[in-house]
C-alpha cells in the first residue's frame, strides 16, 4: 500500500468486567494485550493520535477491566470502522505457571469466545524479549486462533536498542514490528497490519 490508513476518530466505549457486560460485537475488533507495564496505553494513544485517549494506571497491574475504543479510519477516500480493545496486563507481580492465574477466567473467555476479534496485537518490550510469560501467552493464543484471525508482535520501546540490537531481534521474530511511541515510529506498519488483518486490503 502507498498510501497510510490515517485514523479520523477515536473515542473511548465502555469497561467491562467479562464477556456478558462487553459492548455489542457491532465491529470488528484488535485486541491490544501484553504485560503490565509495556506501553500499551502509549501505544493506543500514539496510534490514535489523542493523546489522553487511553488511560495508564500509575500502578502497573492495577486495572482489571477490558476497554473499548471505537476507532475510525480514512483510507482512499473510504472510511473503515474497527474498535481497539485494551486487555488488562498479565504477569506484574510474577511470572505465574498458569496461564488461568495470568489472566482471570473470564479474561480468558473473552479472548478465546469473542466472535469480533480479528488482530491480537501482542505488546512485548524490546529490551526483553524473550520473558518466559510473554512466550507461554503466545503459545496459548495460537493453540486456538480462528483460521479469520491473525497475530502480530510488536515491540515497543525500540528506541531504546541501537542499530544492531533491533536487526537482530527483527531476525529472531520475523515479522514483528519494532514501534517507538516516543519516536512514533512503526505505527504506519501497525496501521497496515490492522488493515491486512481486518479488512483484507494490502494483501
Amino acid at each position: 500500500m502507498t498510501d497510510t490508513p490515517r485514523v479520523l476518530r477515536a473515542e473511548f466505549l465502555k469497561s467491562a468486567q467479562s464477556l456478558t457486560d462487553s459492548v455489542e460485537e457491532s465491529r470488528s475488533e484488535v485486541v491490544f494485550l501484553g504485560r503490565s507495564n509495556v506501553g500499551k496505553s502509549s501505544t493506543i494513544n500514539t496510534l490514535t493520535e489523542r493523546k489522553n485517549l487511553a488511560k495508564s494506571s500509575s500502578t502497573p497491574g492495577k486495572t482489571q477491566l477490558i476497554n473499548f475504543f471505537d476507532v475510525d479510519y480514512r483510507y482512499k477516500e473510504e472510511e473503515y470502522p474497527v474498535r481497539y480493545v485494551d486487555l488488562p496486563g498479565f504477569g506484574y507481580a510474577k511470572v505465574s505457571k498458569s496461564l488461568k492465574e495470568i489472566w482471570q477466567k473470564n479474561l480468558v473467555d473473552f479472548i478465546r469466545n469473542r466472535t469480533a476479534i480479528r488482530l491480537f496485537i501482542h505488546l512485548r518490550d524490546a529490551r526483553h524479549p524473550k520473558q518466559k510469560i510473554d512466550e507461554e501467552v503466545e503459545e496459548y493464543i495460537r493453540e486456538f486462533l480462528r483460521p479469520d484471525q491473525a497475530y502480530l508482535t510488536v515491540f515497543t520501546k525500540a528506541d531504546k536498542l541501537r542499530q544492531k540490537e533491533r536487526a537482530a531481534l527483527l531476525r529472531k521474530f520475523p515479522g514483528a514490528i519494532l514501534l517507538s511511541n516516543l519516536k512514533r515510529q512503526g505505527t504506519e506498519q501497525v496501521h497496515r497490519e490492522i488493515f491486512r488483518a481486518v479488512f483484507g486490503v494490502g494483501e
